[in-house]
């Protein structure tokens, strides 16, 4: 929970709940995890007793927040009108669930449903639900229209690479709702052509994209992977970002870009990071005025 995140992407973090299970490459250096890890060895030597057990993997119990955490939510609906982010008047957005899943299996469906209750409570929130079990939306919303039926909702996913990109991107342009993808970690290239929709790619007079599916894509993220724990970030070739990038502006997609990752590379290219190989080794380049000025983009959705 966090109602000022680091996340350059989301105003604020809410979590119903904690707790995950690996299901891709990308979780190999989930931060998530590694929180509850280190939470877990604190309550193992006694520096503190909040809920002493693991969250993470097939089995492990879920930990649903405590009351007062959800009803920060509501105090946030009530400032939200008067605040500014991102230069946008009365825009908040909230990223849910950051250290958990809100399409998980081992959920009780009980949770899910209060959490639907809270969102259709907090009209002037902008929610982000992001998810790695695109699969299971369409039986876990409310109905078949709900995130449709609310325009302070917006699905996303997480890729890493075109494989996945092409296994889950279909199965979130098939639901009715506000979408985007994250692209993070990327551990290699992706071609997103197909799933972004502009004025040069739709198919006129049939509401269909050239990818041949009812939606397009709406917003991408795209971040190299950072350092967790024992887990090293893998290789982010910058050459990814830029192909992104364009292909966004190319569909009139708005595109962020998060981080470049404590692993960052530039081929072909005689920019280099600011200091000398090894001097930052903890740095996941998160700050866009230490980077090349093509990939200073930082755009939100309408």
């Amino acid at each position: 929970m966090a109602e000022e995140s680091a996340i350059a992407w989301t105003k604020s973090t809410f979590n119903p709940w904690i707790g995950c299970t690996e299901v891709g490459d990308g979780c190999l250096g989930c931060y998530a995890r590694e929180l509850d890890a280190q939470r877990l060895s604190k309550s193992l030597g006694g520096a503190t007793k909040a809920h002493p057990i693991s969250h993470w993997g097939h089995g492990a119990p879920r930990y649903r927040t405590k009351e007062a955490n959800w009803n920060q939510v509501r105090r946030w609906n009530r400032q939200a009108p008067g605040t500014t982010f991102a230069g946008r008047r009365g825009f908040w957005p909230v990223f849910c669930s950051s250290l958990a899943d809100v399409f998980d299996n081992e959920v009780p469906d009980q949770w899910r449903s209060d959490l639907w209750d809270l969102i259709e409570e907090t009209p002037n929130l902008s929610w982000l639900l992001v998810t790695k079990r695109i699969g299971n939306a369409a039986r876990m919303l409310r109905t078949h229209d709900w995130a449709a039926a609310r325009p302070n909702v917006r699905i996303l996913i997480t890729v890493v690479n075109q494989e996945e990109a092409d296994r889950d991107i279909p199965k979130l342009l098939a639901l009715s709702c506000k979408n985007g993808l994250s692209y993070e970690p990327a551990l290699g290239p992706v071609n997103l052509r197909r799933y972004l929709c502009g004025c040069r790619t739709c198919v006129p007079g049939t509401g269909v994209t050239a990818g041949g599916f009812p939606n397009s894509l709406q917003w991408v993220i795209i971040g190299g992977e950072s350092a967790q724990g024992h887990h090293a970030a893998r290789l982010f070739d910058v050459w990814w970002a830029r192909d992104v990038i364009e292909q966004c502006k190319y569909a009139h997609v708005p595109v962020f870009m998060k981080q470049l990752g404590n692993a960052v590379a530039f081929r072909n290219s005689p920019w280099e990071l600011p200091g000398q190989p090894g001097e930052r080794p903890d740095c996941a380049w998160k700050d866009p005025d230490e980077w090349p000025a093509d990939l200073r983009v930082q755009e939100f959705p309408a």
